[in-house]
C-alpha cells in the first residue's frame, strides 16, 4: 500500500484579476515584480541584466510547467527501497515523454528561449525538446511608428504535432512579431500544437489585443501589465473593463513604464 495523498497534485499561480478572458495569466508575484523592476532600471546594466532575465525566466517557466504541461501517476523508488519495500514513493510528476518547443525569437528572445530550452532538457526527456529559432525585425512608417514584423531567416527543426509550443519573448508590446511567427508555423509547419503559450515579463493591452485576437487559442503568461499612458480614470478599474481605453505604447510602440528596448540592452547593442 502506498500512501495517496500526492495522487492528484493541483497547482494555481496567484494571478492579477482582470477581463482580457481566460487564457490571459498575469502571475502575482511580489519577488518577481522587484527583480522586474530592476531589470527595467537605467541604473542595471550587464552583466546585471542578462542574470535578471535569467532568474526571471526561470521562475515564469516554473509557473507554467506547473499550469500547462501533463503530469501523471508514477512510482519512484527510493533509496530506502535497499532497506523496506515501503521505499517507494507515489505521486504526481510531469510526464516526461511531453514533445515541447521553445523558438528564439531574436534579439530579445535569444536568452529567454535558451533558459527554457535547457529547464525542458531536464523536466523532460531531452530527445523530446527542441529549439526553433527566427530572425525578424519590426517594420515602420516614416514617423518610426510599427506596422508590423518582417521574417528575414528562419530554423525549424520539424513539425509541431502534439506539442507544446513556447514563445518566450520579454516585452509584449504590439504583438505583431509572436503573431507573425506564430502565423508562420501555421503556415509552413505541419501540425497542431497541443498548446501554444506565450512567456512575457510585461504585456500591454495592445499586446493582448492583438495575441487574443490574431491567434485565439494561445495562453499568455506575463509578470506586468503595463497600460501607462491610459486615461486617469482607466487606472481605477480592473484590467479590461475599458479595454479599448487602455493603452500602453507610445507613438513609437515602446512600452510605457516599459523598462526600454530589452533587445538592445541584453545585447549592448544600440541599434
Amino acid at each position: 500500500m502506498h500512501d495517496t495523498i500526492y495522487r492528484e497534485v493541483r497547482y494555481r499561480a496567484s494571478e492579477l484579476e482582470h477581463k482580457y478572458g481566460p487564457n490571459v495569466h498575469i502571475v502575482s508575484d511580489v519577488l518577481c515584480l522587484s527583480l522586474l523592476a530592476d531589470l527595467c532600471s537605467p541604473e542595471t546594466k550587464q552583466p546585471g541584466v542578462n542574470y535578471l532575465v535569467t532568474t526571471l525566466y526561470h521562475k515564469l517557466l516554473h509557473t507554467v510547467i506547473n499550469a500547462e504541461f501533463p503530469t501523471r501517476v508514477a512510482d519512484r523508488i527510493t533509496r530506502m527501497s535497499a532497506y523496506t519495500p515501503e521505499g517507494v514513493w507515489r505521486g504526481r510528476i510531469i510526464d516526461r515523454t511531453t514533445y515541447a518547443v521553445t523558438v528564439d525569437i531574436a534579439r530579445a528572445g535569444i536568452l529567454p528561449s535558451m533558459v527554457c530550452y535547457d529547464v525542458l532538457n531536464r523536466a523532460l526527456e531531452p530527445e523530446r525538446v527542441r529549439q526553433d529559432h527566427f530572425v525578424m525585425a519590426r517594420t515602420t512608417d516614416a514617423k518610426d511608428a510599427v506596422t508590423g514584423a518582417e521574417i528575414s531567416g528562419q530554423k525549424i527543426g520539424g513539425g509541431v504535432d502534439g506539442r507544446i509550443l513556447l514563445f518566450p519573448d520579454p516585452m509584449g508590446a504590439t504583438g505583431s512579431s509572436l503573431s507573425t511567427a506564430m502565423q508562420w508555423y501555421k503556415d509552413h509547419v505541419n501540425g497542431t500544437p497541443l498548446k501554444v503559450i506565450t512567456l512575457n515579463l510585461i504585456i500591454t493591452p495592445e499586446f493582448i489585443k492583438r495575441i487574443t485576437t490574431d491567434h485565439p487559442n494561445t495562453v499568455i503568461y506575463a509578470y506586468r501589465l503595463d497600460r501607462g499612458l491610459s486615461d486617469p480614470d482607466v487606472f481605477a478599474t480592473i484590467p479590461g473593463t475599458h479595454w479599448e481605453r487602455e493603452r500602453g505604447l507610445d507613438d513609437r510602440q515602446y512600452i510605457v513604464p516599459g523598462g526600454g528596448g530589452f533587445g538592445e540592452i541584453m545585447n549592448n547593442s544600440f541599434v
